[in-house]
């Protein structure tokens, strides 16, 4: 089974999160995935996302929102298809209240309207709560603070995939 991590990092926090996502899903299960930085197009492999189950997005918060790389890749990039795909999502944040919540629910919105499912283990899975995703908060260590979070989000999104995608 293949699955996608796509995040947007310029200063390395997302992708140190998303190494960390990948941690996990190596846990759950013996799958194929690849990291793709929106911001290094050689990393950038449509025909591997359309072959998915599975996409995993990342974006650093910009005021109170996705960063506007992955807006635009939402809007533009139409090449990809993501309807029936399991999706989540995560994000990274300068301060607490630096609103990366709402960055997720933006993500999640243009993942319904691309017509994925959508996932974040919520409080069915017991504690800790993962209710949208998780957030690295912090500028110098809030995403290693946070490493077990992120590597049980993706040991979680494994397991799901599993649950919905093995035959």
């Amino acid at each position: 089974m293949k699955i996608t991590i796509l995040y947007f990092s310029k200063t390395g926090n997302t992708e140190k999160a998303a190494a960390y996502i990948k941690e996990g899903l190596m846990e759950a299960g013996n799958f194929e995935i690849r990291l793709m930085n929106l911001n290094e197009p050689s990393t950038m492999d449509n025909t591997f996302i359309n072959e998915s189950d599975t996409v995993i997005m990342g974006t650093p918060t910009y005021v109170a929102n996705m960063c506007w790389q992955f807006k635009k890749w939402f809007d533009t990039d139409w090449d990809c298809q993501l309807g029936g795909k399991l999706g989540a999502v995560f994000a990274t944040a300068n301060a607490m209240h630096g609103g990366g919540d709402i960055a997720l629910q933006s993500m999640i919105t243009h993942m319904l309207v691309r017509g994925m499912l959508t996932y974040s283990s919520g409080a069915g899975c017991g504690r800790p709560y993962i209710h949208l995703g998780p957030i690295g908060i912090g500028v110098n260590n809030g995403v290693e603070e946070r490493k077990d979070f992120f590597n049980l989000f993706g040991k979680r999104i494994g397991e799901q995939s599993i649950r919905l995608f093995e035959k």
